[in-house]
């Protein structure tokens, strides 16, 4: 059974509502789960953790209260970068304590994408911000039929640099939807969402999404963690990497993988018309 109890933060709330399945809550539901120092800083730990945990096959993604998140608060984030680095005269030198600050803010999201076990995100309401950045980042997005997207960097005065310009035109198949809703800030609604490939499923409210995402973390979790860890490994890599290069990959990944005792305990089950069991990894 995957256990919650270690999982001990400030902003997020982690439970585990199915065996071998862990929701992930955004937990400052007073604050409309807006995104502050001390969440950028739990994420990378909770899915660190999450990615090591052997019971744990697959994750649910939600937000507490009215809406899933408001995303962060850029202005006052970059006002305090700029404070901490306003010791210096020098634009070099504040230019580069700034990226660092960015590329730390990128690894709260990149967690996820690197973390072994498949992330279900489960969007009620308003997603926006660093919102669409880590939604970008889950295996598998959900929404309710009330849920919008917003990119709302540009009217804050700056380009979204936290993953929604790296990632989403290779979930969104159409360039031109993309920019357009990077360019403008306009809200994307569910159906616009579903229809153009970043959520593939709406339901009528947020606990029926939620349930729903964990119904499917639940059959995932079935499956074999070594079947299901190579699989997103590879569809991530294949992503990012020509179709040869990638086949040549999954080649040299499976040599190893096809070994599994998975594959037998598999055959053995469905041979008997029953459920398989598998080890943790």
């Amino acid at each position: 059974m995957c256990s919650a109890k270690a999982y001990k933060f400030e902003t997020l709330a982690v439970t585990r509502p199915r065996e071998n399945v862990l929701q992930v809550e955004m937990n400052r539901p007073d604050k409309r789960n807006a995104m502050n120092q001390t969440f950028w800083r739990e994420m990378v730990e909770c899915f660190d953790q999450i990615s090591k945990d052997g019971d744990c096959r697959a994750v649910v993604l939600s937000g507490a209260g009215k809406i899933f998140t408001a995303g962060n608060d850029h202005l006052m984030d970059m006002a305090g970068v700029l404070m901490s680095s306003a010791d210096s005269d020098d634009p070099a030198r504040k230019a580069i304590h700034i990226r660092q600050t960015i590329l730390a803010y990128q690894e709260s999201f990149t967690a996820i994408e690197k973390c072994e076990k498949p992330v279900i995100a489960a969007v009620h309401s308003a997603c926006v911000g660093g919102g669409v950045d880590m939604i970008c980042a889950c295996d598998i997005r959900l929404c309710t039929s009330d849920a919008w997207f917003q990119v709302k960097e540009v009217e804050l005065g700056l380009a979204a640099d936290v993953g929604t310009l790296q990632r989403m035109p290779k979930i969104v198949g159409n360039e031109s939807l993309v920019r357009e809703l990077c360019y403008t800030a306009r809200r994307l609604l569910a159906h616009e969402a579903k229809e153009a490939g970043l959520v593939s499923g709406i339901y009528p409210n947020r606990e029926r999404v939620i349930s729903a995402a964990l119904d499917m973390a639940a059959k995932i979790a079935k499956m074999s963690p070594v079947a299901v860890t190579g699989t997103k490994h590879n569809l991530n890599y294949s992503r990012d990497h020509p179709v040869d290069a990638s086949l040549k990959y999954i080649a040299t990944w499976n040599m190893t993988m096809l070994q599994t005792e998975d594959i037998m305990k598999a055959a053995q089950a469905m041979m008997a018309k029953e459920e398989a069991t598998f080890s943790k990894l």
